[in-house]
């Protein structure tokens, strides 16, 4: 890059230039640019940073895929599933999950419900189009874009669902229905995750309910257009969820990517399944006996959109006066506290100003 041309960039003036669209990346896709803004251009060593695992036959780097369909058949099918999550949470903080309960056709009608959003008439997403925090629904383009090394390649549309539900007139018409009757599923099932996770603590089975771990939801409606030059930019820079326990609904296109072993592997898109994840918050409360994983999502390659549907649980910026550190039932003498408390609400404002940097957010924690 010359230096006149360095000279003339201001990369300030080009972020503001995109945010005030209000068009977001779909914007650009759809003004038909075959080059993309240097805004999305990713720094050279994290684009270089692809290292897969050396061989996808070698079963410590085959995705772990949890069956639930027996979990009320008898203790000992029950047991045996929360082994699975115990050893998934352990060892890759991620896992995913099939026969949870939530039928096909509510999965398949939220992804529709999504790309409808996003592909009705520009001027009627911009009612939406914001950067304040505390409105139920926060449609925009990165949340991170003016602290963020670089721009991803992403739109996004957030609501939070939990603990105060939107007005239904709040929440675009286009995917209003969809979007109230999947959070309903999504949590019974992430009250069902929080109990098997308790158990596989060692905790009794309502421990983590009962600090409200399932009381806050957040939905991510994200939105991946086709990308002129992938080799640039990512969808998703790596980073870990800051929340307590993630669900995420996929659909068949692919791009996500998890951290390994130091191999990025691969998260393959499974019909019907669910990706389940370790949040930074969990892995604080279990005093770091679960792992919260960086994981990214590759821009995207293909010529049709990428949807997914990421819900957090946690009560985010929301005011709410519980404290959250390691657990006192997990802790010992051999085994001492590796984190202070912190609040929700602290631990994502510090998360939100940082932006997805690639560092965790549970280093100014601990001790």
């Amino acid at each position: 890059m010359n230096s006149a041309i360095d000279a003339e960039y201001c990369r300030t003036s080009e972020l503001k230039a995109f945010d005030d669209t209000k068009a977001g990346v779909k914007g650009l896709v759809d003004a038909g640019i075959t080059k993309i803004p240097r805004i999305f251009h990713q720094p050279l060593n994290a684009l270089l940073d692809s290292s897969h695992a050396p061989n996808d036959s070698d079963t410590k780097f085959v995705f772990p895929i949890i069956d639930l369909q027996n979990i009320k058949n008898s203790a000992d099918s029950r047991k045996e599933i929360v082994e699975k999550v115990h050893n998934a949470s352990v060892n890759w903080g991620f896992f995913q999950v099939v026969n949870h309960g939530i039928p096909t056709n509510v999965l398949e009608e939220m992804k529709d419900g999504v790309r409808r959003f996003y592909e009705q008439d520009t001027n009627l997403k911009k009612e939406y189009y914001t950067r304040d925090l505390t409105k139920k629904v926060v449609y925009n383009s990165n949340f991170d874009l003016y602290t963020a090394p670089a721009a991803n390649w992403r739109d996004t549309m957030a609501i939070q669902m939990a603990p105060h539900l939107p007005q239904p007139e709040e929440i675009p018409e286009v995917c209003r229905d969809i979007l109230m009757e999947y959070s309903d599923e999504i949590m019974k099932l992430g009250k069902l995750m929080l109990e098997l996770l308790s158990k596989a603590l060692g905790l009794k089975p309502n421990h983590l309910e009962e600090m409200d771990c399932d009381k806050g939801l957040f939905v991510l409606c994200h939105y991946y257009p086709p990308c002129p030059e992938p080799e640039l930019t990512f969808g998703t820079s790596k980073h870990a969820d800051s929340d307590f326990l993630t669900l995420l609904l996929q659909d068949h296109i692919g791009g996500l990517q998890i951290l390994h072993q130091n191999h990025w592997i691969d998260v393959p898109p499974t019909p019907g399944a669910l990706v389940v994840n370790i949040g930074d918050l969990l892995q604080l409360v279990s005093n770091d006996k679960f792992k919260s994983i960086d994981h990214r999502v590759l821009a995207n390659r293909g010529e049709e959109a990428r949807v997914s549907v990421a819900c957090f649980f946690a009560t985010g910026f929301l005011s709410v006066p519980r404290l959250y550190g390691p657990i006192e039932e997990l802790i010992s003498e051999h085994n001492p506290p590796k984190y202070r408390q912190t609040s929700t609400k602290e631990f994502f404002e510090h998360t939100n100003a940082r932006g997805l940097d690639g560092n965790s957010s549970l280093l100014y924690l601990k001790f």
